[in-house]
C-alpha cells in the first residue's frame, strides 16, 4: 500500500487503530477519524512510532454526522492529494435489550451512526476521489449481523444492513471503486472486555480455533482487503469467528 491514502473511522482505539497501523506498516498515509481530540493525539503518537513510510493525520469527526465526514475528506484531499481507501469502522450501541423494549432515539442513534454513516462517508469519499481515480472500501459489521443474539438484537440489525449495504454499493460503484466487508466475532479489544475477560475459558472451549480473536486478526483481513491481492473481489464478507458459526446445534462441545 504504498503511497495510498486510507481514512478509518474510529481510528483512535481498538479494532480502527489495530488497521491504521497495519496500513502504516503496508506503506500507507493514514487518516484516523474519531470523536474525541485526546484519544486521536494518543492515537497518532503511537502510530508515528510504528515503522513505515506513510504519515499520519488525525481529525475530529463524528461518524454519525455527515458534515464532519465530508469536512475529513476534505481535508485528507487538501493534505495528501488523494484517498485510496475507506475503512468505515466506527460504530456505536446504546441499547442493550429486548427489541419491543427499544425506544426511538437509540434506535435512531444506532442507525445513524453504524448504517447512515457509513453511507454519508462513503458518499463523500466516492464524490471526491473514487469516482474518476478508483479505490477501495472496508466496511467493519459484526458476526451479529447473521446470528440471533439476546441483547443487542437492533445493534445486529444495523450490522446485517450494513452487509446488504455492502453488496448493494459493491453493485453501484462498480467497475471503480471495490466494497467489501469484514464480520468478526469476539474480538479481544479493551471496550468488548467486559464480556470476553470473565467467559474467556468457556467461550474458547467450544470454538474450533480454541480462542478469540485480536485486533490483529482483523487487520489483518483489512489490509488484504484493501490492497491488489484483492482486486477481483467486491461486494463479500470475510467472516472472522473462530469458527463460531459452524458449529452444530445442539452440541455443547
Amino acid at each position: 500500500m504504498h503511497g495510498r491514502v486510507a481514512v478509518i473511522t474510529g481510528g483512535s482505539r481498538g479494532i480502527g487503530l489495530g488497521i491504521a497501523r497495519a496500513y502504516r506498516e503496508a506503506g500507507a498515509h493514514v487518516v484516523i477519524a474519531a470523536r474525541k481530540p485526546d484519544g486521536l493525539t494518543e492515537a497518532r503518537e503511537e502510530l508515528l512510532r510504528v515503522k513505515g513510510d506513510g504519515d499520519v493525520h488525525e481529525v475530529v469527526a463524528n461518524a454519525g454526522e455527515p458534515e464532519q465526514a465530508e469536512r475529513c475528506v476534505e481535508e485528507t484531499l487538501a493534505r495528501f492529494g488523494r484517498l485510496d481507501v475507506l475503512v468505515n469502522n466506527a460504530a456505536t450501541n446504546p441499547y442493550m435489550g429486548d427489541l419491543l423494549d427499544l425506544d426511538l432515539p437509540r434506535a435512531e442513534k444506532t442507525v445513524r451512526v453504524n448504517q447512515y454513516g457509513m453511507i454519508a462517508w462513503t458518499r463523500y469519499a466516492w464524490r471526491a476521489w473514487m469516482s474518476e481515480h478508483g479505490g477501495a472500501v472496508v466496511n467493519i459489521a459484526s458476526v451479529g449481523g447473521i446470528v440471533v443474539d439476546p441483547h443487542i438484537g437492533w445493534y445486529n440489525a444495523t450490522k446485517a444492513a450494513m452487509l446488504h449495504l455492502t453488496r448493494q454499493l459493491a453493485y453501484e460503484l462498480g467497475p471503480r471503486a471495490r466494497v467489501n466487508a469484514i464480520a468478526p466475532g469476539l474480538i479481544k479489544t479493551e471496550l468488548a472486555r467486559a464480556v470476553w475477560e470473565p467467559r474467556e475459558p468457556i467461550l474458547t472451549a467450544r470454538l474450533p480455533l480454541r480462542r478469540l480473536g485480536t485486533v490483529e486478526d482483523v487487520a489483518n483481513a483489512a489490509l488484504f482487503l484493501a490492497s491488489d491481492a484483492s482486486s477481483w473481489m467486491t461486494g463479500q464478507t470475510l467472516v472472522l469467528d473462530g469458527g463460531a458459526t459452524v458449529l452444530p446445534i445442539g452440541v455443547d462441545e
